[in-house]
């Protein structure tokens, strides 16, 4: 079987291999996920914007369970037919708090991508034969309607739309390269098909029209007409627009020139005006556009493909305004400026740029001057140069309104400010650069975002090597290539600190890669070095900031607190010390701004230079954030204590909250257990970085407690490197002279250390673990110990220590009195399965089957259904050990049925295996050991 080649999103949803075969994908709701994912290559997708996709109608409870057997499903798919040889990879994306997938894909390998670029190729074609080329190529690519065979999910609709838009665009400008070629009669044989078949299109009746008149073809061209107009007033009872109707009286008035159209101007642009008649003497005539300065091509750029044809597309429309948009140093007027050189062909009546000063160290421009100077630039002589704003206004857009020009508005900072300066007319593209999203301008002119993201890795080192110059880029790069991709990930993938990094390099090329990382990886010292002469990463950063308002310049502060890269607004609100309704303002504020991404619903990161200099920013002094660190530690352990009880439901927390911790406003609800351990993943880094905050601030009794309550994904991962943080926690718990949290503390440590593979060190621990916790007179903890240490002992044993099967029956037994006692059923059942499964080896199966009935009675729901899958397991394999094999198939089965339905894999197995030892007549009584109890 060849390697994949072709994901086809433009008619029904596929994968082909390179020899023809087509890969058996299942399910629409599979194709719809695998549609979704294509439709974003190498971007994450979120499990929400999954759920929507594959769900029409409200989704059932186990949805997530339902993607996660597609994805598993599509790997499958994808590793039988050697996807990796060909780029392709279904990966899971754990940056956000919710989780999701991507697809790795090389982007040749999807239909819509390619298709994307072939018509990119034929709007930059100055010659039309190779225009209608890459648009035949292009529409080729379409085998029927796009995103076929998946769920009529909305999002999914809304995206099949989108692509049709594109085709039927792509259709109307292949029938211009045509007549720009003077081949009329092929430009109204390629849009007759798709008018009939979208008689509403009115853009595209219009083509057609002119196309058969210019092609001599009047009668027809009057009936196509004719009917559009009775389609229209019948479907929608209204009559033809502006666009139709001159057709149709250019076609009547037999004033359509059959000779090719110019070359010149965008494809999509409206043919220029006919000459006026001249004026009579006394009327001014109309100014000629002045010479103005525009600013120079920018050197080193590279990379943004996608963003520059994302331009590319938003200026087709007609009168089109596009704001590109993104943080302090991302690029964006190298952006903007690139592109319009890209394009200067495009819009022969010329470019103007006008810096607004949003977000500068100069005021912020007035709209009035820029107004005159915009005005002086179309050639309007200072004499005539209307008193007001509105007078001026008005002069500009009639100035504007018949010409084809292109207006940079860079820097702005509000919507207002970019108004007035709006060009009228169709064939002038407005681009405006702003560090905010400007979403007024949005809503009210139809302005198009082009969102401006950090550079990618390989985008990055590109930059990096082309500001070094070609004397110096490829040597120092091509020699250290691994410090170079080091380099851009501390440069956060930012143009300005990446340009700013290579001039360091140009003035000490000697220095090397590698050294210049090793001096930015020391995060106190970083936005020092990101400095060269008057250009900072600070001081761009500093004039976003200062535009804030006193609230959002307050959290934006104490972001530089926390510990992690993501947070909520409960996050948030805990370090912000405010309500909930006042911190989604400031967090929108900052998100509005760029310092903070929202990636997810409720989900934010700040980038590494931003976190830096959020911590470099001094307090004012009518301010008080000494206790920020406080506050979020006790944030993070509320959450915990919540997480813990989702993810083990009837157990009790191992601790409680310090003397002296606050209660957030509002504690993140946690459903179920997987979105429990969904969050203890993804906020890892976060809690391991209040560890050391904790313990740096001397903070000794949240320190312990943020470790040992991560619990729940230490035993869920416990061979996942955990051994350090717990060694901080079981200092920390020294440190706070808290013998019962060293108690827990060893247990957990010793249990992770025994599944590593390290014995000797465990037991250290284990052994001590008891009398920690006796000296504490916590018999909980006391009993979790002693449990932990008879598994191990069973498990190892250990050189000189006696009779271990009587030392471990009696620790069991003392665990199970202090359980008791304690009034702990968790506790309780667990005692009772260790107990049944030492018994069990001990080849004594009637008492086996007394320990493992007495926890069943104890371990009723909330308690895990995993606990319950291990006991009746044990009590179904001591059933079989004492010859009562109908009654052991009896329990083994239900064993097996609910490990199944709880999706828990090693319960499966062991049930599995048992019924088969007993199906056999194998010794039932032997069998793996049941895990001890894992918690702290």
């Amino acid at each position: 079987m060849g390697a994949l080649v072709d994901f086809r999103l433009l008619g029904s949803v596929a994968v082909v291999t390179a020899d023809g075969r087509e890969l058996a994908l299942g399910s629409p709701k599979r194709r719809s996920l695998l549609a979704t994912l294509a439709l974003n290559p190498g971007a994450p997708v979120g499990i929400d914007r999954l759920t929507e996709a594959l769900w029409e109608e409200e989704p059932p409870r186990h949805a997530r369970t339902v993607i996660h057997n597609h994805v598993s499903g599509l790997r499958a798919v994808l590793a039988e037919h050697r996807a990796p040889e060909a780029g392709v990879e279904l990966a899971t994306d754990g940056s956000g708090g919710s989780g999701g997938y991507l697809l790795r894909v090389p982007e040749a390998a999807v239909d819509a991508r390619r298709f994307e670029r072939l018509v990119q190729e034929a709007g930059a074609a100055r010659e039309p034969d190779r225009a209608v080329a890459a648009l035949r190529e292009a529409l080729a690519l379409w085998r029927g309607p796009a995103l076929a065979g998946t769920e009529p999910s909305l999002p999914l609709q809304c995206a099949a739309r989108a692509l049709e838009e594109l085709r039927l665009s792509a259709v109307e400008e292949l029938a211009r390269a045509h007549g720009r070629l003077g081949d009329h009669g092929a430009a109204a044989g390629v849009l007759a098909a798709e008018a009939a078949l979208n008689p509403l299109r009115e853009s595209l009746v219009a083509a057609l029209v002119t196309a058969l008149g210019r092609a001599g073809r009047r009668p027809e061209a009057l009936e196509w007409f004719h009917r559009a107009r009775r389609t229209l007033a019948e479907q929608l009872g209204i009559d033809p627009g502006a666009e139709l109707a001159e057709a149709h009286e250019l076609v009547l008035l037999g004033d359509v020139a059959p000779g090719p159209a110019t070359a010149s101007g965008p494809a999509t642009a409206p043919a220029p005006a006919p000459a006026p008649v001249p004026a009579p003497a006394a009327v001014p005539a109309e100014p000629v556009p002045a010479p103005w300065p525009f600013p120079r091509r920018p050197r080193g750029f590279s990379g943004r493909e996608d963003e520059l044809a994302a331009l590319d597309r938003a200026a087709r429309a007609p009168g089109a305004v596009t704001v590109v948009t993104g943080g302090a140093g991302v690029g964006k007027t190298a952006l903007a400026v690139h592109w319009a050189h890209q394009r200067q062909a495009d819009f022969p009546d010329g470019r103007l740029f006008v810096d607004l000063c949003g977000h500068s160290p100069l005021p912020e421009r007035a709209t009035g001057a820029v107004l005159r100077e915009l005005l002086l630039a179309l050639g309007l002589p200072a004499e005539q140069m209307p008193s007001s704003p509105e007078a001026l206004a008005a002069r500009y857009r009639e100035l504007t309104a018949g010409r084809r020009m292109l207006i940079v508005l860079d820097n702005a900072r509000r919507s207002e400010q970019v108004r007035p300066l709006l060009p009228d007319g169709d064939g002038c593209v407005t681009l405006v650069t702003s560090r905010d999203r400007l979403g007024g301008l949005v809503a009210s002119d139809a302005a198009r975002p082009v969102p401006l993201a950090e550079l990618s890795a390989p985008q990055s080192v590109s930059l990096l090597a082309t500001t070094l110059g070609p004397d110096l880029g490829p040597d120092l790069v091509g020699a250290e290539p691994e410090a170079a991709a080091r380099l851009a990930r501390l440069c956060d993938g930012l143009p300005l600190a990446l340009r700013l990094a290579a001039a360091r390099l140009a003035t000490c090329p000697h220095q090397g890669l590698a050294a210049l990382a090793d001096e930015l990886a020391d995060e106190q010292g970083r936005l020092g070095l990101l400095e060269v002469e008057d250009t900072s990463v600070a001081a761009a950063l500093a004039l976003t900031v200062q535009h804030l308002s006193a609230p959002a310049r307050r959290l934006f502060r104490r972001l530089g607190t926390h510990t992690g890269t993501t947070l909520d607004s409960r996050t948030a609100a805990a370090l912000a010390d405010v309500e909930l309704p006042e911190v989604a303002g400031a967090l929108g504020q900052l998100a509005t701004a760029h310092l903070v991404v929202e990636i997810d619903r409720d989900a934010y990161t700040l980038h590494d230079l931003v976190r830096l200099y959020a911590r470099s920013l001094r307090t004012p002094p009518e301010e008080d954030d000494s206790d920020t660190l406080s506050r979020l530690l006790d944030h993070l352990l509320n959450t915990l204590l919540a997480a813990s009880a989702a993810a083990e439901p009837g157990s009790e927390p191992c601790c409680e909250l310090p003397a002296g911790a606050r209660r957030p406003v509002e504690v993140r609800p946690f459903p179920d257990r997987a979105s429990a351990l969904a969050w203890y993943a993804a906020e890892r880094d976060t809690l391991r970085g209040a560890v050391e905050a904790a313990v740096g601030a001397g903070l000794h009794d949240r320190a312990w407690r943020l470790v040992l309550l991560q619990w729940p994904l230490i035993v869920w991962q416990v061979r996942d490197g955990w051994v350090p943080l717990l060694e901080h926690g079981l200092a920390a718990a020294e440190a706070d002279l808290d013998p019962g949290a060293q108690s827990r503390a060893r247990a957990l440590l010793g249990w992770v250390l025994l599944e590593e593979g390290r014995p000797e060190q465990a037991l250290v621990h284990l052994e001590r673990a008891p009398g920690l916790a006796a000296l504490a007179g916590d018999r909980s903890a006391q009993a979790v110990a002693l449990v932990n240490l008879a598994a191990a002992l069973a498990r190892y044993g250990r050189p000189g220590s006696g009779n271990v099967p009587a030392r471990v029956r009696d620790l069991l037994g003392s665990a199970l009195a202090l359980a008791e006692q304690a009034g702990r059923a968790d506790l309780v059942a667990l005692a009772r399965q260790h107990l049944a499964d030492t018994c069990l080896a001990g080849g004594d199966p009637e008492a086996a089957a007394h320990h493992a009935a007495c926890g069943l009675a104890v371990a009723e729901p909330p308690f895990p259904a995993a606990r319950r899958v291990v006991l009746q397991t044990l009590y179904g394999r001591a059933l079989a050990a004492s010859g009562r094999r109908a009654e052991a198939t009896r329990h083994l089965d239900a064993a097996l049925l609910a490990a199944r339905a709880h999706q828990y894999d090693e319960g499966e197995a062991a049930a599995r295996a048992a019924l088969r030892a007993l199906s056999g007549g194998a010794g039932a009584a032997r069998g793996h050991h049941p895990g001890p109890d894992r918690r702290c």
